[in-house]
């Protein structure tokens, strides 16, 4: 079964490899950390401490897992903990975040046997815990072989996910066979990963850790920002967060419409991906607003633009103190949305689409709050920058309004906290510091390690 697993992965990267070299080319896409993807890494010495390696695969999973890092060091201060990732801007922010806290950052392995394995003996980790979604059927396999236990925390299934799990649901049983606990943020998510195949035991609700945000400790950036673009100069700002094609051609066209505005908005737009940076510029220098960029030389009139470009990686949240709106995108486009409690956080009115898959149960308990607009659904661009327009300019407009939608997303941040207590928790034994007892109990039951 894995070995045709790895004879389909070979063959999937052979059919997408022009698509690769050419991404490599042009943005530095996977050409970064080749020979750490291949698990060429150094050996790690950890002095003599257990080793845990957590894995995220990008920006949204590196963020979730700040505050789980703070507990798991505090509570465990001898551990030595490596992070890896998938994606160059998760390998940016990692290092950003972690690099004072984790013994080594890289690149995560490909998912074949001698990658894997390499790694594995070059790390030598004590445990793993692989965050959200991510399931790696040779990783996982690998690990059990070594007798290496393998958590995954904030774990979340989606719908779309499920449905496509179960088509190969004997063979996900198997990957499942090799994880030793599963922290799950929903009932429904739990359940999910239940009916794959995970043995119910090692399924548990904490929670989710995206609730447990922590505060930014300063601001230098926020006020660097704010001098540079005068974001206290009288006209509201709207931050876009995380956007995707079509939705700056939407956000842009839902600005036109608020051009007679009594107090006229600005608008900062963050793409989610840096390879469409030069994209999105192109569409806002055709659409007729001034407009800065924020990696170019400052200039006077950037006090002054309406439409700010934030082409930039890791500087989100610094932005979103200087809102006064913020929709987060890949929602209208049917992404299945990102990170609405980044704003919460700040008290920020927060607008959002329609496709919130990725946070269904967050989006849900805010919009019953009272604590967030959802935009219907629409059957094209036109009418979806006429629902934002309609939308913003009813917050812009009303600012007790506002405030309240802020306030309101914040509590419901506070009164869901403590999901990383709970998994940090249910981590204790698999982390147990002293004896082997607790990687025991997490390890017995498992499925043999052969392969079928």
């Amino acid at each position: 079964m894995y070995f045709f697993y790895s004879i389909l992965l070979g063959i999937g990267v052979l059919a997408l490899l022009p698509r690769f070299l050419l991404d490599a080319a042009r943005h530095g896409k996977y050409a970064a950390g080749l020979a750490e993807r291949a698990g060429s890494l150094p050996q790690f010495d950890a002095g003599g401490r257990r080793v845990v390696w957590l894995h995220c695969v990008s920006v949204g999973e590196t963020q979730a897992a700040r505050p789980l890092v703070s507990a798991l060091l505090e509570g465990h201060p001898r551990l030595a903990l490596v992070v890896s990732t998938t994606t160059l801007t998760g390998q940016r922010v990692a290092r950003e975040v972690f690099g004072g806290r984790a013994e080594r950052v890289f690149y995560f392995p490909f998912d074949w046997a001698w990658s894997v394995r390499r790694a594995l003996r070059a790390v030598n980790p004590w445990a793993v815990l692989v965050m959200e979604t991510e399931l790696w059927p040779r990783f996982f396999r690998e690990c059990a072989r070594r007798g290496v236990p393998v958590a995954l925390v904030n774990g979340r299934v989606s719908e779309k996910s499920f449905g496509r799990y179960k088509l190969v649901r004997p063979f996900i049983r198997r990957v499942l066979a090799d994880l030793s606990l599963a922290a799950a943020q929903t009932e429904a998510d739990a359940a999910r990963l239940v009916a794959l195949g995970l043995a119910p035991a090692r399924a548990r609700v904490t929670g989710n850790v995206k609730f447990d945000i922590e505060e930014p400790e300063s601001r230098p950036l926020t006020e660097e920002l704010r001098r540079r673009f005068d974001a206290d100069g009288g006209r509201p700002l709207v931050v876009a967060a995380s956007t995707h094609a079509p939705e700056e051609r939407v956000l842009l066209e839902a600005f036109n419409l608020l051009t007679d505005a009594a107090r006229r908005p600005r608008l900062l737009v963050a793409p989610r991906h840096p390879e469409r940076f030069k994209e999105v510029a192109a569409l806002v220098e055709a659409s007729g607003f001034s407009w800065a960029r924020r990696g170019d030389v400052p200039r006077e009139r950037d006090a002054e633009c309406d439409v700010v470009l934030l082409d930039s990686i890791g500087e989100l949240r610094a932005v979103y103190a200087l809102a006064d709106v913020v929709f987060v995108g890949g929602s209208i486009a049917p992404v299945g949305g990102h990170n609405v409690l980044e704003p919460a956080l700040e008290a920020r009115a927060v607008v959002t689409g329609p496709h919130t898959s990725n946070f269904k149960a967050i989006v849900a308990t805010l919009v019953e709050r009272g604590a967030l607009v959802q935009l219907p659904h629409t059957s094209d661009e036109a009418g979806a920058a006429r629902e934002l327009a309609r939308a913003l300019r009813e917050l812009l407009d009303d600012d007790g309004k506002r405030r309240r939608l802020g306030e309101s997303a914040r509590a419901v941040l506070e009164q869901n906290r403590g999901a990383t207590a709970r998994t940090v928790e249910l981590l204790a034994p698999l982390l147990n510091e002293t004896s082997d007892a607790g990687c025991q109990m997490l390890v017995t039951e498992k499925t043999p390690a052969s392969d079928i």
